[in-house]
């Protein structure tokens, strides 16, 4: 099926496609956003908060982001000094923002961007596309915002509003062809940069998942979906397949150090989920519990009447949680980390739970 065919109705969306953008600018140039990643007015964008910020916002909300933008740049402000950071520095300053890949690939690219760009981002898509981690989405918006190039961007607030406009039947992902292709009819040639920005603050303060605010919406007189009484049955989806469920085993080795007591903490393999993070000793994640398989060390492993749960993108993990001492060696390769300054470690998401939950019920 061609792209335009899943285009309903009629496949002509709003009666005047090119009255669209304009519409949104103007409501933009009102309304817009005060975003410590975005120029103001007037202000050239700086490519590299621009690349920073779209990396850090995928999948991640803009009130999680923000804090953790501003530190960021505050510690490494330019390409060539995130070139040089230390991988296990850029790791731990990554961890609760989830998929650690995004990460990897930052320091990745700045390194290309150091030694082969002479510290300058690429101005083009084309070029953009070559480097780690930019995928057609952080291509297209780094390529818009950064240097103004038109270039078609498509985020999940621009998929919701744009299926709306042109009221696209079919469901997700599959209308994701259908909706590039309508968003390609309504992206100016100038201001590119400001349009996708536009759709992105349009999606996310009043083309809302759940009771679209149309009567503030700058384009509810174009909206088909709209005029047919029911923009937020678009876009539909497909029912979703239940995660698989996994479960897993946190070991808490603890020694005594000189400063107070010590945990043993673990590199995760490079590759693979939280690949290279600093992490507490875990078992095989498998549909049945694995109990003590791969732990650290013998000792007297004591089960807590607790566990803690996470999602992750592809499945659910349940982990038990042990604690022991360490009196001999230990078969995990690791490095001892003061309790008390545990905070510091850089620990991910769930690793964190699991840390939390064991140090309260140790003070309890």
């Amino acid at each position: 099926m061609d792209a335009k065919d899943s285009i309903a109705p009629a496949a002509d969306g709003p009666a005047d496609p090119h009255a669209v953008a304009p519409a949104l600018l103007h409501w933009y140039d009102r309304h817009r956003r005060d975003l410590p990643w975005r120029a103001r007015p007037g202000e050239t964008p700086d490519p590299y908060r621009v690349w920073l910020s779209e990396v850090m916002l995928q999948q991640t909300t803009v009130a999680t982001v923000r804090p953790r933008f501003i530190a960021w740049t505050q510690r490494w402000p330019t390409f060539a000094d995130l070139a040089a950071a230390d991988e296990a520095d850029v790791m731990a300053a990554w961890a609760g923002l989830g998929y650690y890949a995004r990460a990897r690939n930052l320091l990745a690219a700045a390194r290309v961007i150091a030694a082969e760009h002479g510290g300058e981002l690429p101005c083009t898509e084309e070029a953009l596309r070559r480097l780690p981690g930019f995928g057609a989405y952080t291509a297209a918006a780094v390529a818009a915002i950064a240097f103004g190039e038109r270039a078609v961007v498509v985020d999940a607030n621009v998929e919701r509003v744009v299926a709306r406009l042109f009221a696209i039947q079919v469901p997700l992902p599959n209308a994701r062809p259908a909706i590039r292709a309508a968003t390609d009819t309504i992206t100016p040639d100038t201001r590119a940069g400001d349009f996708a920005q536009a759709m992105m603050d349009l999606g996310q303060a009043i083309c809302t998942v759940r009771r679209p605010k149309c009567l503030l919406c700058p384009l509810a007189s174009h909206c088909v979906g709209h005029a047919h009484g029911e923009p937020d049955r678009f876009p539909t989806k497909k029912p979703k397949a239940d995660r698989p469920h996994r479960h897993g085993t946190i070991f808490w080795l603890t020694r005594a150090g000189d400063d107070g007591p010590e945990v043993l903490l673990v590199r995760r393999p490079d590759r693979g989920l939280l690949g290279g993070m600093r992490a507490l000793p875990t078992g095989p994640w498998e549909p049945a519990r694995p109990g003590l398989v791969d732990a650290p060390a013998e000792t007297d492993w004591r089960a807590l009447n607790a566990q803690v749960s996470h999602g992750f993108t592809h499945f659910t993990l349940d982990l038990a949680l042990v604690t022991g001492e360490a009196h001999g060696p230990i078969s995990a390769a690791g490095e001892w980390w003061p309790v008390a300054s545990l905070d510091e470690a850089g620990l991910p998401t769930v690793f964190a739970k699991a840390a939390r939950a064991i140090r309260g019920m140790e003070a309890g």
